[in-house]
């Protein structure tokens, strides 16, 4: 299995013996060679470096950075990995589990380090084995932002930059890549474990990690300086109602306000803008749905993660390399109306899909939900009215606008504010119609009073003035009209 060395010393790297078990994800059954593996060594022999190390940007919340990587460093990392190759199996060390994989590895860079002579300190050895192991078994430079649970996006923007999001900013990350090349077979790596692809053919793909975090890559030549990779991280524990409280996303009242929304079977539309937060209440609203309902999600890329016990959980496909074989969003939604669901949660709504949403909710699948993207709910209404324009629906706009303020009771807006905070900023009513115009009432908005020294925004959710409610008959019906009554009426005292 390994190559043979004359040294005496490598006599254990000869006789090693890998026990068989269950291939990683991140492996592949077949033997790699040198080229194909994702090494980040530094320039290659007879090339410029792309990159000179940058300097390495203040720590964030605590984390610890790495230092700037010098020349000698990836001369070293660049013979270790050579030596590595010569002498391991990549096809027997796929058989590992990861954490045996990863410790045989371990063993195995040790010991050619004794053999080479190699000095270097013992954190310098450390950081060296971390890097190879990331290299052959995960996702190389990639692996050290992705352990960390305080960045929320990672992107990518060619071989030689990197940005991260921690805290509601966006700062430069030390992360480099050896080449766009390295970059592209990492993208290929993720995206092929979900069945997808990413090449010049079809240089555009969606796709998701193990642990749900959503994906996206565009490649050459749609992008011009190299890969772009962007990856929207998931938190390890999963955020609450309770816990966006604390956060000052909603007031405790209205997250009572929001729990009876989803516990009394309102049909819920989520908006906001890009990276607001859509998602994440997404997930926390069902927590409110009764144990025994049978759930069904629709989602370009699977991200949410409902803890109910009867959900069922559909992808749309892209076409393969002939064109054919494409699922979208809205075949998806289209059958699960025949897989008796008794709630449909489509987890992001581009298109034609959302008339058959609409007419979901309206024909006895109350307690919907989805997401769109808009600004404010007078803006996501319009959005929907232009989706199912989009779908050649040939219907009056008036008649269009009657199947909405039908369908949809409640909009619930989410924003990231310019301090990089988010906070749900509406939570708005839709009544009925008058003439041609679809009329909504705020029950809660959030309100901005200023900043303090630090440049963080001030505010508070106030109340309305709403006393009941459009759905407060259905309040009563499921016997939360108590809470309902007492939630609204906190609220109004606070905002006086």
């Amino acid at each position: 299995m390994f190559g043979k060395r004359g040294n005496d010393q490598s006599a254990r790297l000869e006789t090693a013996v890998l026990p068989s078990s269950v291939p990683t994800p991140a492996l592949s059954a077949e033997p790699r060679s040198a080229p194909d593996v994702l090494m980040d060594t530094g320039p290659r022999a007879g090339q410029p470096r792309q990159q000179a190390p940058v300097p390495t940007p203040p720590a964030v919340g605590g984390a610890r950075r790495r230092p700037a990587r010098t020349q000698s460093y990836y001369d070293t990392k660049g013979q270790i990995f050579s030596a590595l190759i010569d002498t391991i199996d990549l096809s027997q060390l796929a058989r590992l589990d990861t954490e045996s994989a990863r410790e045989e590895i371990r063993d195995i860079v040790n010991d050619i380090i004794t053999i080479k002579n190699v000095v270097m300190s013992i954190s310098e050895q450390e950081e060296l084995l971390e890097d190879i192991c990331n290299d052959v078994l995960g996702y190389g430079p990639l692996e050290p932002l992705l352990a960390r649970d305080d960045i929320a996006d990672i992107m990518v923007n060619g071989a030689g930059q990197t940005f991260i999001e921690v805290a509601g900013k966006t700062i430069e990350s030390e992360v480099r890549f050896r080449d766009n090349a390295q970059l592209l077979s990492i993208c290929q790596r993720i995206v092929s474990q979900v069945g997808r692809r990413v090449d010049e053919s079809s240089p555009i793909c969606d796709a998701r990690l193990p642990d749900g975090s959503r994906v996206n890559v565009i490649a050459p030549p749609l992008a011009l300086d190299g890969p772009a990779l962007t990856i929207r991280k998931f938190k390890k524990d999963k955020l609450t109602l309770e816990q966006l409280v604390k956060f000052g996303a909603i007031s405790p009242e209205g997250a009572t306000l929001l729990q009876i929304i989803g516990r009394v079977r309102c049909n819920v539309v989520i908006s906001g803008g890009t990276g607001s937060g859509k998602t994440t209440l997404l997930n926390c609203l069902p927590r409110y749905i009764d144990l025994d309902e049978r759930v069904i999600t629709c989602e370009d890329t699977a991200e949410l993660q409902l803890q109910q016990p009867h959900v069922v959980r559909l992808e749309t496909r892209p076409p393969n390399i002939e064109g054919e074989g494409e699922i979208t969003m809205r075949d998806l939604v289209k059958n699960c109306l025949r897989m008796r669901p008794e709630r449909i949660i489509v987890g992001e709504v581009r298109g034609p899909e959302v008339f058959d949403l609409l007419q979901a909710m309206n024909t006895g699948h109350d307690g919907s939900m989805g997401t769109i993207h808009a600004n404010t709910p007078r803006e996501c209404l319009s959005r929907m009215e232009s989706m199912i324009a989009m779908g050649r629906v040939s219907l009056p706009a008036k008649t269009v606008r009657e199947i909405m303020s039908g369908s949809v009771d409640v909009i619930i807006q989410a924003a990231r504010l310019r301090d990089g905070s988010r906070r749900i900023t509406h939570v708005t009513e839709v009544v009925g119609m008058e003439g041609d115009v679809i009329i909504t009432q705020d029950l809660m908005r959030y309100e901005i009073e200023g900043e303090d020294a630090a440049g963080r925004l001030i505010g508070r959710h106030v109340s309305t003035g709403i006393v009941k409610p459009h759905f407060w008959d259905r309040a009563r019906y499921y016997n939360e009209e108590r809470r309902l009554a007492a939630a609204l009426d906190q609220m109004e005292k606070l905002s006086n």
